[in-house]
């Protein structure tokens, strides 16, 4: 494994399967609110930048963090989502509030806040060096079919 890939822990949750005649109901029956999940990362290239050499040391940056926030609350999601089903993330609201230099160990914490028509998923979303916070924000997230995403061009 390498060095920026996170390693998890979920809470675990009893759920029902859902009918594959409602695939977007679904989520509202697996995904509840306050449902969680934590993953460690190593700061570490790709997740750095040195702001164009302006700082004299590598950090992590603002695209890599919600990155790795976005990943936590895709991952959560899809751990509790009927077999077809994935999100697409629209929308994030995130503040970079301080620095995490290259090698720090962080985490990042996503927490399942409200579920919307059954498709509309809203996190709360944070990203920690230890006690200290690095990032926090909310991130949306949308159910949607498999057959709902297309096919590829050709």
């Amino acid at each position: 494994m390498s060095e920026t890939e996170p390693t998890s822990e979920t809470e675990p949750m009893e759920t029902e399967p859902t009918s594959e005649t409602e695939p977007m109901s679904g989520a509202e029956s697996t995904l509840s609110p306050g449902i969680e999940r934590r993953d460690e990362f190593t700061v570490a290239p790709p997740l750095t930048t040195d702001v164009g050499g302006t700082i004299g040391a590598s950090v992590l940056s603002t695209p890599g963090m919600i990155g790795m926030m976005e990943g936590s609350a895709q991952m959560l999601a899809y751990e509790h989502l009927s077999e077809g089903q994935a999100t697409v993330g629209f929308e994030v609201c995130i503040k970079h509030v301080s620095a995490a230099p290259e090698g720090a160990v962080c985490e990042a914490h996503a927490t399942l806040r409200e579920v919307v028509d059954g498709r509309k998923l809203r996190f709360d979303v944070e990203v920690t060096e230890g006690e200290r916070t690095i990032g926090v924000g909310t991130h949306e997230r949308r159910v949607v079919t498999f057959s709902q995403l297309g096919s590829p061009a050709a």
